[in-house]
Protein backbone atom coordinates (compact mmCIF):
# COMPACT_ATOMS: atom_id res chain seq x y z
CA UNK A 1 0.00 0.00 0.00
CA UNK A 2 2.84 2.06 -0.47
CA UNK A 3 1.00 4.11 -3.20
CA UNK A 4 -1.52 5.45 -0.43
CA UNK A 5 -0.38 9.07 0.92
CA UNK A 6 -3.41 8.54 4.23
CA UNK A 7 -2.29 11.95 5.43
CA UNK A 8 -3.63 13.71 2.18
CA UNK A 9 -7.05 12.85 3.16
CA UNK A 10 -6.75 14.52 6.03
CA UNK A 11 -6.24 17.72 4.79
CA UNK A 12 -8.29 21.05 4.76
CA UNK A 13 -8.35 24.78 4.38
CA UNK A 14 -5.12 26.05 3.32
CA UNK A 15 -3.16 23.14 3.65
CA UNK A 16 -5.34 21.62 0.98
CA UNK A 17 -5.59 24.74 -1.26
CA UNK A 18 -1.74 24.90 -1.16
CA UNK A 19 -1.81 21.02 -2.25
CA UNK A 20 -3.58 21.58 -5.07
CA UNK A 21 -1.90 24.73 -6.07
CA UNK A 22 1.36 23.23 -6.26
CA UNK A 23 0.26 19.51 -8.17
CA UNK A 24 -1.53 22.59 -10.52
CA UNK A 25 1.07 24.10 -11.05
CA UNK A 26 3.59 21.16 -12.12
CA UNK A 27 0.85 19.53 -14.20
CA UNK A 28 0.33 22.51 -16.37
CA UNK A 29 3.65 22.80 -17.20
CA UNK A 30 4.06 19.77 -18.34
CA UNK A 31 1.17 19.34 -20.25
CA UNK A 32 1.33 22.85 -22.07
CA UNK A 33 5.26 21.94 -22.70
CA UNK A 34 3.85 18.94 -24.79
CA UNK A 35 0.16 18.21 -24.82
CA UNK A 36 -1.22 19.82 -27.99
CA UNK A 37 -5.23 20.10 -27.09
CA UNK A 38 -4.20 22.33 -24.07
CA UNK A 39 -1.37 23.95 -25.59
CA UNK A 40 -3.58 24.98 -28.44
CA UNK A 41 -6.68 25.78 -26.24
CA UNK A 42 -5.01 27.34 -23.52
CA UNK A 43 -2.65 29.63 -26.04
CA UNK A 44 -2.78 33.47 -25.01
CA UNK A 45 -4.59 32.65 -21.59
CA UNK A 46 -3.05 34.34 -18.75
CA UNK A 47 -3.01 31.61 -16.22
CA UNK A 48 -1.56 31.75 -12.69
CA UNK A 49 -1.86 28.67 -10.86
CA UNK A 50 -0.07 29.61 -7.79
CA UNK A 51 -2.56 32.24 -7.36
CA UNK A 52 -5.28 29.77 -7.64
CA UNK A 53 -7.43 31.30 -10.49
CA UNK A 54 -8.03 27.75 -11.95
CA UNK A 55 -11.22 29.73 -12.91
CA UNK A 56 -9.71 32.49 -15.72
CA UNK A 57 -9.06 28.82 -17.83
CA UNK A 58 -11.72 27.81 -20.19
CA UNK A 59 -14.13 24.93 -19.40
CA UNK A 60 -13.19 21.80 -21.78
CA UNK A 61 -16.48 20.03 -22.97
CA UNK A 62 -16.63 16.23 -23.69
CA UNK A 63 -18.19 17.73 -26.72
CA UNK A 64 -14.60 18.95 -27.63
CA UNK A 65 -12.71 15.89 -26.88
CA UNK A 66 -15.06 14.17 -29.45
CA UNK A 67 -14.63 16.27 -32.31
CA UNK A 68 -10.79 16.53 -31.45
CA UNK A 69 -11.00 12.49 -31.49
CA UNK A 70 -12.81 12.54 -34.88
CA UNK A 71 -10.56 15.10 -36.35
CA UNK A 72 -7.56 13.37 -35.50
CA UNK A 73 -8.43 9.49 -34.53
CA UNK A 74 -8.44 7.34 -33.29
CA UNK A 75 -7.06 9.17 -29.83
CA UNK A 76 -7.21 12.95 -30.37
CA UNK A 77 -4.55 15.10 -29.44
CA UNK A 78 -5.04 15.26 -25.74
CA UNK A 79 -1.93 13.44 -25.71
CA UNK A 80 1.28 14.74 -23.13
CA UNK A 81 3.49 11.60 -23.94
CA UNK A 82 4.82 9.81 -27.31
CA UNK A 83 2.10 6.65 -27.91
CA UNK A 84 4.81 4.44 -26.61
CA UNK A 85 4.41 5.70 -23.01
CA UNK A 86 0.90 4.95 -22.89
CA UNK A 87 0.03 1.16 -21.37
CA UNK A 88 -3.64 0.89 -21.39
CA UNK A 89 -6.67 2.00 -23.37
CA UNK A 90 -10.61 2.23 -22.25
CA UNK A 91 -13.59 3.87 -23.82
CA UNK A 92 -16.65 5.26 -22.31
CA UNK A 93 -19.84 3.33 -22.79
CA UNK A 94 -21.38 5.28 -25.26
CA UNK A 95 -24.65 6.24 -23.59
CA UNK A 96 -23.75 9.76 -23.87
CA UNK A 97 -23.08 10.09 -27.48
CA UNK A 98 -19.84 8.75 -29.47
CA UNK A 99 -17.50 6.43 -27.48
CA UNK A 100 -14.28 8.45 -25.88
CA UNK A 101 -11.42 6.70 -25.79
CA UNK A 102 -8.78 7.11 -23.25
CA UNK A 103 -5.57 6.38 -22.54
CA UNK A 104 -3.10 5.90 -19.33
CA UNK A 105 1.06 5.83 -19.10
CA UNK A 106 2.12 3.51 -16.38
CA UNK A 107 2.26 6.44 -14.16
CA UNK A 108 -1.44 7.36 -14.97
CA UNK A 109 -2.98 3.87 -14.03
CA UNK A 110 -1.18 3.77 -10.59
CA UNK A 111 -2.70 6.99 -9.93
CA UNK A 112 -6.23 5.10 -10.80
CA UNK A 113 -5.47 2.31 -8.66
CA UNK A 114 -3.92 5.20 -6.13
CA UNK A 115 -8.09 6.76 -6.00
CA UNK A 116 -9.28 3.24 -5.94
CA UNK A 117 -7.21 2.98 -2.33
CA UNK A 118 -8.90 6.24 -0.49
CA UNK A 119 -12.02 4.29 -1.71
CA UNK A 120 -11.26 1.17 -0.42
CA UNK A 121 -9.73 2.83 2.91
CA UNK A 122 -13.09 5.05 3.46
CA UNK A 123 -15.16 2.30 3.39
CA UNK A 124 -12.93 0.23 5.98
CA UNK A 125 -11.77 -2.08 3.47
CA UNK A 126 -9.47 -4.67 5.67
CA UNK A 127 -7.08 -7.28 4.65
CA UNK A 128 -9.26 -10.05 5.12
CA UNK A 129 -11.79 -9.01 2.61
CA UNK A 130 -12.46 -11.04 -0.44
CA UNK A 131 -13.89 -9.03 -3.76
CA UNK A 132 -15.95 -10.01 -6.65
CA UNK A 133 -16.19 -8.19 -9.44
CA UNK A 134 -19.39 -9.15 -11.68
CA UNK A 135 -18.52 -7.03 -14.85
CA UNK A 136 -17.72 -7.91 -18.27
CA UNK A 137 -13.79 -6.48 -18.04
CA UNK A 138 -13.99 -5.44 -21.83
CA UNK A 139 -13.14 -1.93 -22.76
CA UNK A 140 -15.09 -0.45 -20.54
CA UNK A 141 -13.17 1.29 -17.59
CA UNK A 142 -15.60 -0.22 -15.29
CA UNK A 143 -14.64 -2.15 -12.36
CA UNK A 144 -10.78 -2.65 -14.12
CA UNK A 145 -8.66 -0.04 -11.89
CA UNK A 146 -10.90 -1.60 -8.60
CA UNK A 147 -9.50 -5.04 -9.56
CA UNK A 148 -6.25 -4.10 -10.00
CA UNK A 149 -5.71 -1.80 -6.55
CA UNK A 150 -7.41 -4.35 -4.41
CA UNK A 151 -4.54 -6.55 -5.51
CA UNK A 152 -1.51 -4.09 -4.89
CA UNK A 153 -3.73 -3.71 -1.46
CA UNK A 154 -2.95 -7.99 -0.64
CA UNK A 155 -6.70 -8.45 -1.28
CA UNK A 156 -8.03 -12.20 -2.82
CA UNK A 157 -10.19 -11.09 -5.67
CA UNK A 158 -11.90 -12.80 -8.40
CA UNK A 159 -13.28 -11.84 -11.32
CA UNK A 160 -16.41 -12.91 -12.60
CA UNK A 161 -16.67 -11.69 -16.51
CA UNK A 162 -18.19 -14.01 -19.08
CA UNK A 163 -20.46 -16.17 -16.39
CA UNK A 164 -24.30 -16.06 -16.11
CA UNK A 165 -25.84 -14.85 -12.97
CA UNK A 166 -26.53 -17.96 -11.49
CA UNK A 167 -23.13 -19.29 -11.54
CA UNK A 168 -22.03 -15.89 -10.62
CA UNK A 169 -23.65 -15.86 -7.03
CA UNK A 170 -22.48 -19.53 -6.82
CA UNK A 171 -18.90 -18.54 -7.39
CA UNK A 172 -19.79 -15.82 -4.89
CA UNK A 173 -21.25 -18.03 -2.22
CA UNK A 174 -18.74 -20.72 -2.44
CA UNK A 175 -15.31 -18.46 -2.02
CA UNK A 176 -17.47 -16.39 1.26
CA UNK A 177 -16.98 -12.90 -0.86
CA UNK A 178 -17.05 -10.02 1.29
CA UNK A 179 -17.01 -6.93 -0.82
CA UNK A 180 -19.32 -6.63 -4.18
CA UNK A 181 -18.14 -3.96 -7.15
CA UNK A 182 -21.29 -3.75 -9.72
CA UNK A 183 -23.53 -1.24 -10.79
CA UNK A 184 -26.82 -0.93 -8.01
CA UNK A 185 -29.25 -2.22 -10.98
CA UNK A 186 -27.09 -5.20 -11.10
CA UNK A 187 -26.75 -5.98 -7.48
CA UNK A 188 -30.35 -5.69 -7.86
CA UNK A 189 -30.68 -8.30 -10.11
CA UNK A 190 -28.43 -10.59 -8.62
CA UNK A 191 -30.63 -10.19 -5.66
CA UNK A 192 -33.71 -11.36 -7.88
CA UNK A 193 -31.78 -14.09 -9.23
CA UNK A 194 -30.66 -15.20 -5.78
CA UNK A 195 -34.35 -15.40 -4.90
CA UNK A 196 -35.31 -17.37 -7.93
CA UNK A 197 -32.32 -20.42 -7.31
CA UNK A 198 -33.33 -20.45 -3.46
CA UNK A 199 -29.71 -18.57 -2.28
CA UNK A 200 -30.15 -16.95 1.32
CA UNK A 201 -27.62 -13.71 -0.21
CA UNK A 202 -28.63 -11.99 3.74
CA UNK A 203 -27.25 -14.83 4.91
CA UNK A 204 -23.94 -14.79 3.28
CA UNK A 205 -20.64 -13.35 4.00
CA UNK A 206 -21.34 -10.61 1.63
CA UNK A 207 -20.51 -7.39 4.00
CA UNK A 208 -20.84 -4.49 1.63
CA UNK A 209 -21.36 -3.38 -2.10
CA UNK A 210 -19.63 -0.96 -3.77
CA UNK A 211 -21.65 0.54 -6.16
CA UNK A 212 -21.09 3.16 -9.28
CA UNK A 213 -22.22 3.97 -12.97
CA UNK A 214 -25.34 4.48 -11.79
CA UNK A 215 -27.32 7.32 -9.00
CA UNK A 216 -28.68 4.55 -7.39
CA UNK A 217 -26.43 4.03 -5.03
CA UNK A 218 -27.36 7.07 -3.30
CA UNK A 219 -31.88 7.31 -4.33
CA UNK A 220 -32.95 6.34 -0.90
CA UNK A 221 -35.64 2.95 -1.71
CA UNK A 222 -33.21 1.77 -4.38
CA UNK A 223 -30.06 1.61 -1.73
CA UNK A 224 -32.78 0.51 0.71
CA UNK A 225 -33.89 -2.46 -1.16
CA UNK A 226 -30.15 -3.54 -2.25
CA UNK A 227 -29.13 -3.18 1.65
CA UNK A 228 -32.04 -5.40 2.76
CA UNK A 229 -31.94 -7.78 -0.08
CA UNK A 230 -28.14 -8.50 0.62
CA UNK A 231 -28.24 -7.68 4.19
CA UNK A 232 -25.15 -5.80 3.47
CA UNK A 233 -23.84 -1.84 3.26
CA UNK A 234 -24.02 0.03 0.60
CA UNK A 235 -21.26 2.63 -0.26
CA UNK A 236 -21.83 4.97 -3.38
CA UNK A 237 -18.78 5.37 -5.60
CA UNK A 238 -18.85 7.79 -8.92
CA UNK A 239 -16.12 8.33 -11.91
CA UNK A 240 -15.72 8.67 -15.39
CA UNK A 241 -13.50 7.03 -18.14
CA UNK A 242 -12.49 10.17 -19.04
CA UNK A 243 -11.76 11.96 -15.96
CA UNK A 244 -11.20 9.46 -13.36
CA UNK A 245 -12.53 7.95 -10.15
CA UNK A 246 -13.38 10.78 -7.90
CA UNK A 247 -16.28 10.36 -5.49
CA UNK A 248 -16.08 7.57 -2.41
CA UNK A 249 -18.62 7.45 0.33
CA UNK A 250 -17.19 7.15 3.94
CA UNK A 251 -18.39 4.83 6.38
CA UNK A 252 -19.09 7.69 8.74
CA UNK A 253 -21.53 9.82 6.69
CA UNK A 254 -24.10 8.03 4.64
CA UNK A 255 -26.06 9.62 2.41
CA UNK A 256 -23.75 11.02 -0.07
CA UNK A 257 -19.68 11.24 -1.46
CA UNK A 258 -16.73 12.98 -0.81
CA UNK A 259 -14.60 14.36 -4.20
CA UNK A 260 -11.32 13.08 -3.65
CA UNK A 261 -9.88 17.00 -3.30
CA UNK A 262 -6.74 15.99 -2.73
CA UNK A 263 -6.52 14.50 -6.53
CA UNK A 264 -8.80 16.54 -7.91
CA UNK A 265 -10.38 20.27 -7.96
CA UNK A 266 -14.08 20.70 -7.69
CA UNK A 267 -15.97 23.25 -8.90
CA UNK A 268 -19.69 24.05 -9.55
CA UNK A 269 -21.08 25.93 -12.48
CA UNK A 270 -24.77 27.14 -13.91
CA UNK A 271 -25.65 24.30 -16.13
CA UNK A 272 -26.76 26.92 -18.68
CA UNK A 273 -23.43 28.73 -18.33
CA UNK A 274 -20.16 28.83 -16.67
CA UNK A 275 -21.21 31.31 -13.69
CA UNK A 276 -19.98 29.73 -10.21
CA UNK A 277 -22.78 28.11 -7.76
CA UNK A 278 -22.90 29.10 -4.35
CA UNK A 279 -22.17 26.18 -1.85
CA UNK A 280 -25.15 23.77 -1.26
CA UNK A 281 -27.11 24.72 -4.49
CA UNK A 282 -27.71 22.48 -7.08
CA UNK A 283 -25.31 22.91 -10.37
CA UNK A 284 -23.08 21.29 -12.68
CA UNK A 285 -19.95 19.50 -11.60
CA UNK A 286 -16.46 20.53 -12.97
CA UNK A 287 -13.16 18.80 -12.11
CA UNK A 288 -9.84 19.25 -13.08
CA UNK A 289 -7.45 16.03 -11.77
CA UNK A 290 -4.30 16.52 -11.24
CA UNK A 291 -2.46 12.87 -11.18
CA UNK A 292 -3.19 11.95 -15.38
CA UNK A 293 -0.89 13.66 -16.95
CA UNK A 294 -0.81 11.49 -20.04
CA UNK A 295 -4.27 12.30 -21.17
CA UNK A 296 -5.65 15.21 -18.03
CA UNK A 297 -8.42 16.71 -17.88
CA UNK A 298 -8.83 20.62 -16.90
CA UNK A 299 -11.77 22.51 -15.84
CA UNK A 300 -13.83 19.76 -16.96
CA UNK A 301 -17.73 19.76 -17.42
CA UNK A 302 -18.68 16.32 -16.11
CA UNK A 303 -22.28 16.76 -16.97
CA UNK A 304 -23.21 15.59 -13.39
CA UNK A 305 -26.07 17.66 -11.18
CA UNK A 306 -24.80 18.11 -7.77
CA UNK A 307 -25.05 19.97 -4.37
CA UNK A 308 -21.82 20.65 -3.31
CA UNK A 309 -20.91 21.42 0.59
CA UNK A 310 -17.80 22.08 2.30
CA UNK A 311 -16.90 21.58 6.18
CA UNK A 312 -15.59 18.95 8.81
CA UNK A 313 -17.05 15.35 8.15
CA UNK A 314 -17.48 12.87 11.25
CA UNK A 315 -14.81 10.62 9.04
CA UNK A 316 -12.00 13.37 9.80
CA UNK A 317 -12.13 14.53 6.13
CA UNK A 318 -12.87 17.84 4.90
CA UNK A 319 -13.21 17.17 1.44
CA UNK A 320 -16.13 18.62 -0.66
CA UNK A 321 -18.74 16.59 -0.11
CA UNK A 322 -21.53 15.76 -2.23
CA UNK A 323 -24.86 15.83 -0.89
CA UNK A 324 -27.14 12.98 -2.03
CA UNK A 325 -24.73 11.68 -4.99
CA UNK A 326 -25.56 12.47 -8.22
CA UNK A 327 -28.91 13.83 -8.40
CA UNK A 328 -28.69 13.48 -12.22
CA UNK A 329 -27.26 14.38 -15.43
CA UNK A 330 -27.90 17.56 -17.77
CA UNK A 331 -28.87 15.42 -20.89
CA UNK A 332 -30.97 13.51 -18.76
CA UNK A 333 -33.03 16.06 -17.37
CA UNK A 334 -36.56 17.01 -18.67
CA UNK A 335 -38.91 19.49 -18.43
CA UNK A 336 -42.75 18.41 -18.14
CA UNK A 337 -44.88 20.54 -17.03
CA UNK A 338 -42.91 23.37 -15.44
CA UNK A 339 -41.05 20.37 -13.51
CA UNK A 340 -37.36 19.55 -13.54
CA UNK A 341 -37.13 15.83 -13.88
CA UNK A 342 -34.20 13.48 -13.32
CA UNK A 343 -34.06 10.10 -13.77
CA UNK A 344 -33.09 9.22 -9.96
CA UNK A 345 -36.43 10.69 -9.01
CA UNK A 346 -38.28 8.37 -10.78
CA UNK A 347 -36.53 5.64 -10.18
CA UNK A 348 -36.97 7.29 -6.13
CA UNK A 349 -40.48 6.26 -6.04
CA UNK A 350 -40.54 3.24 -8.46
CA UNK A 351 -38.04 1.50 -5.96
CA UNK A 352 -40.00 2.69 -3.09
CA UNK A 353 -42.61 -0.60 -4.31
CA UNK A 354 -41.41 -3.47 -2.90
CA UNK A 355 -43.72 -5.52 -5.97
CA UNK A 356 -42.09 -3.21 -8.44
CA UNK A 357 -39.46 -5.78 -10.40
CA UNK A 358 -38.14 -3.39 -13.19
CA UNK A 359 -39.70 -0.06 -15.18
CA UNK A 360 -38.85 1.46 -18.44
CA UNK A 361 -39.18 5.26 -19.13
CA UNK A 362 -40.16 7.13 -22.38
CA UNK A 363 -40.40 11.20 -22.36
CA UNK A 364 -41.85 12.08 -25.89
CA UNK A 365 -41.19 15.76 -26.89
CA UNK A 366 -41.98 15.47 -29.93
CA UNK A 367 -45.68 16.36 -28.97
CA UNK A 368 -46.93 19.98 -28.12
CA UNK A 369 -47.12 18.73 -24.52
CA UNK A 370 -43.68 16.42 -23.35
CA UNK A 371 -45.33 12.88 -22.20
CA UNK A 372 -43.57 11.13 -19.75
CA UNK A 373 -44.42 6.90 -20.26
CA UNK A 374 -43.53 4.49 -17.47
CA UNK A 375 -43.59 0.81 -18.08
CA UNK A 376 -44.00 -1.27 -14.70
CA UNK A 377 -42.71 -4.67 -14.52
CA UNK A 378 -44.33 -6.11 -11.20
CA UNK A 379 -42.85 -9.33 -9.36
CA UNK A 380 -46.14 -11.13 -9.89
CA UNK A 381 -49.06 -10.78 -12.11
CA UNK A 382 -51.36 -10.70 -8.64
CA UNK A 383 -52.36 -7.43 -7.75
CA UNK A 384 -51.18 -5.53 -10.77
CA UNK A 385 -53.55 -3.02 -11.05
CA UNK A 386 -54.03 -2.02 -7.76
CA UNK A 387 -50.06 -1.75 -8.05
CA UNK A 388 -50.06 -0.07 -11.04
CA UNK A 389 -52.63 2.33 -9.22
CA UNK A 390 -51.05 3.13 -6.24
CA UNK A 391 -48.09 3.98 -8.44
CA UNK A 392 -49.59 6.24 -10.53
CA UNK A 393 -50.88 7.98 -7.55
CA UNK A 394 -47.01 8.22 -5.78
CA UNK A 395 -46.10 9.27 -9.11
CA UNK A 396 -48.61 12.33 -9.40
CA UNK A 397 -47.97 13.32 -5.50
CA UNK A 398 -44.61 13.26 -5.73
CA UNK A 399 -43.92 15.07 -9.47
CA UNK A 400 -46.91 17.17 -9.62
CA UNK A 401 -48.23 15.85 -12.91
CA UNK A 402 -49.72 12.60 -14.52
CA UNK A 403 -47.01 10.29 -16.16
CA UNK A 404 -48.88 7.12 -18.62
CA UNK A 405 -48.36 3.68 -16.32
CA UNK A 406 -48.64 0.85 -18.22
CA UNK A 407 -48.78 -2.62 -16.40
CA UNK A 408 -46.31 -5.19 -18.57
CA UNK A 409 -45.87 -8.84 -17.49
CA UNK A 410 -43.59 -10.15 -15.17
CA UNK A 411 -40.37 -11.42 -16.67
CA UNK A 412 -41.20 -8.64 -19.92
CA UNK A 413 -38.26 -6.04 -19.72
CA UNK A 414 -35.07 -6.38 -20.39
CA UNK A 415 -32.51 -7.30 -17.26
CA UNK A 416 -28.95 -5.15 -17.33
CA UNK A 417 -25.36 -6.57 -15.63
CA UNK A 418 -23.89 -2.43 -16.42
CA UNK A 419 -25.30 0.50 -16.65
CA UNK A 420 -29.14 0.15 -17.12
CA UNK A 421 -31.07 2.11 -19.83
CA UNK A 422 -34.13 2.35 -18.82
CA UNK A 423 -34.60 6.53 -19.85
CA UNK A 424 -35.32 6.77 -23.38
CA UNK A 425 -35.84 10.35 -24.73
CA UNK A 426 -37.69 11.13 -28.01
CA UNK A 427 -37.95 14.02 -30.29
CA UNK A 428 -35.54 15.74 -28.45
Amino acid sequence: MAYFVAEQERLGGDELVSLQRHRLTAMMERVLASNPFYAKKFSGVAFDAQAGNVQSLPVTTRQEIQQDQQDHPPYGTNLTYPIDRYVRQHQTSGTSGRPLRWLDSADDWAWFRHCWGIIYRAADVGPQDRFIFPFSFGPFIGFWAAFESAVAMGNLCLPAGGMTTSARLGYLMENEVTVVGCTPTYALRMAEVAADDGIDLAGSSVRMLIVAGEPGGNVPSTRARIESAWGARVFDHAGMTEIGPWGFECVEAPGGMHVIESEFIAELIDPDGDQPVPEGEIGELVLTNLGRLGSPLIRYRTGDQVRLTRGPCACGRSFARVEGGILGRSDDMVIIRGNNVFPSAVEGILRGFDEVAEFRVEVDQGACVTELRIEVEPGSSEGADRLGQRIDRALRDRLHFRPVVRMVAPGALPRFEMKAQRWTVRGR
